[in-house]
């Protein structure tokens, strides 16, 4: 599921899914129900981000979760799309993408400031501008504080780790 060199792998990110949060962490794909925002979990700069805006901008309700950890076609995503950008699903399944996505996630925080913040970055002035610069941000990410080679390569040419390729466990034998 996740690649064996990236550094934010399973086990360093503090959102990777509900059960991280109580101290397990989880590399099981799940069926989640919307509303939910999909980032990337193999970016350090995505999970870093998402971790902030868990924080910071908290958004009961909203589930932050790597798309890697999520089953995608119930919520009508498909890999590249949530390869390419974060990715926000509401009740409907209503799609958003990038800093769109950003902007709907921030507007329903129950800060006050953030939904200010994702006010005017859902502004049409604001995303012409926000647009190139997400867009740059994806395509560099590699280069972000701790990014590596791995974190710029597109979901299908990454080396996923398969837990059923594990090695299986010895057997104790009692006499």
């Amino acid at each position: 599921m996740v690649p064996r060199s990236c550094p934010i792998a399973v086990g360093t990110a503090k959102t990777v899914d509900s059960g991280a949060r109580r101290g397990r962490m989880s590399n099981v794909v799940r069926t989640r129900r919307p509303p939910v925002f999909l980032y990337d979990g193999d970016c350090a700069f995505c999970s870093a981000s998402a971790g902030f805006l868990e924080r910071r901008a908290p958004t009961p309700g909203t589930e932050v979760v790597p798309w890697q950890f999520t089953a995608l076609e119930p919520l009508g995503v498909t890999l590249q799309e949530a390869d390419e950008s974060v990715v926000h699903v509401d009740e409907e399944l209503h799609r958003t993408y990038g800093p769109v996505a950003i902007a709907v996630l921030l507007r329903s925080s129950t800060s006050a400031l953030w939904r200010i913040v994702g006010r005017l970055l859902g502004l049409r002035l604001t995303l012409l501008v926000a647009w190139p610069v997400y867009r740059w941000v994806a395509r560099n990410r590699h280069r972000m504080p701790g990014g590596t080679a791995t974190c710029s390569l597109p979901a299908a040419d990454r080396e996923h780790h398969d837990p059923s390729d594990a090695e299986p466990e010895p057997q104790l034998q009692s006499h």
